[in-house]
């Protein structure tokens, strides 16, 4: 299946020498959710202004539903919606006249009907007469998708969409970025709260010094790169781990009272049923344990830790 976006080979450079992208190759596909990690400075936003034609690219090119970005700008364009991080906006404008407006901008037919769908999608319809100025800075989020949504395009770029939204706003908002990819909108989102691309995404890329580390969809993310812990409570609390359990890598609590152990869900052995039987010939009983999963989160984190 054709990509929906494809980029080959970017790299760009600015005029003081830094260099914001090595080589970045990227497929996204159609109808899907890709969520874009990575910690500050690492390109995000280079990389998502070059495909919206924002920032021109030092090298190699980008095609936007079959439409190169530059020899074929209008058309590229058209398919694009973009919500950046900056909250720019006519601050003097309503809500109803700026997404209307926006919708013009790129040629479209008017139709209020559907400005009125995206603005009450948002939940912005009670607030369709208000100027942009008296709106909070959650609306104001709320205010940039919906210019980006009014020209109804096909691929849809969210850069940092939940910056300054309370979580209850954040909720909502994760539901509309569903219901947009239901609708056949292919959404990439970049977002420093990775709880939300745990939440959203389909696939996830990791880029750390403008190159792209890893590229998969979260679930085998997850279930390839995650590591469970097992929590033993213990019956007595422990001064300090037997030498003869070194092996295991065992964490003790603060106080004592729990023993952590964290094992590889890929390995042909967890080395669980070992240490059970070690814990009991040293002595060490325990009245419960549980297990956790690793999160997106911490696989991130270690991911972007081992990168030189």
């Amino acid at each position: 299946m054709q990509p929906i976006v494809s980029i080959t080979d970017v790299s760009k450079t600015y005029a003081t020498g830094f260099q914001a992208l090595k080589s970045v190759s990227l497929d996204i596909h159609k109808g899907e959710i890709f969520a874009l990690l990575g910690p500050n400075g690492a390109g995000k936003t280079t990389l998502i202004n070059i495909i919206c034609g924002i920032v021109r690219a030092s090298t190699g090119h980008v095609l936007a539903d079959g439409h190169d970005i530059i020899s074929d700008y209008r058309q590229a364009r058209f398919k694009i919606g973009l919500v950046p991080q900056e909250l720019t906006t006519d601050a003097f404008e309503t809500v109803w006249a700026t997404v209307t407006h926006s919708r013009g901008l790129f040629g479209r037919g008017h139709n209020p009907a559907y400005v009125e769908k995206v603005i009450r999608d948002l939940s912005l319809w009670e607030k369709k007469d208000s100027k942009i100025m008296t709106l909070s800075g959650g609306m104001k989020r709320r205010v940039m998708i919906a210019k980006a949504l009014s020209h109804e395009p096909t691929i849809l770029f969210l850069d940092e969409p939940s910056a300054g939204v309370d979580v209850e706003l954040r909720r909502d908002m994760w539901g509309l970025v569903r219901s947009l990819r239901d609708s056949g909108v292919t959404i990439i989102l970049t977002t420093h709260y990775i709880e939300e691309a745990e939440e959203m995404a389909d696939r996830v890329g990791v880029i750390n010094k403008g190159e792209i580390i890893l590229v998969e969809e979260k679930k085998a993310l997850m279930r390839k790169l995650g590591k469970k812990q097992i929590t033993l409570e213990l019956v007595k609390p422990l001064d300090k781990v037997p030498e003869g359990l070194a092996h295991y890598q065992l964490e003790r609590s603060a106080d004592g009272h729990e023993l952590t152990y964290s094992y590889d869900t890929q390995g042909s052995r967890t080395g669980i049923t070992a240490l059970l039987h070690d814990l009991s010939e040293a002595g060490i009983r325990f009245r419960d344990l549980n297990t956790q999963q690793s999160s997106l989160e911490e696989i991130f984190v270690n991911l972007v830790r081992e990168r030189p």
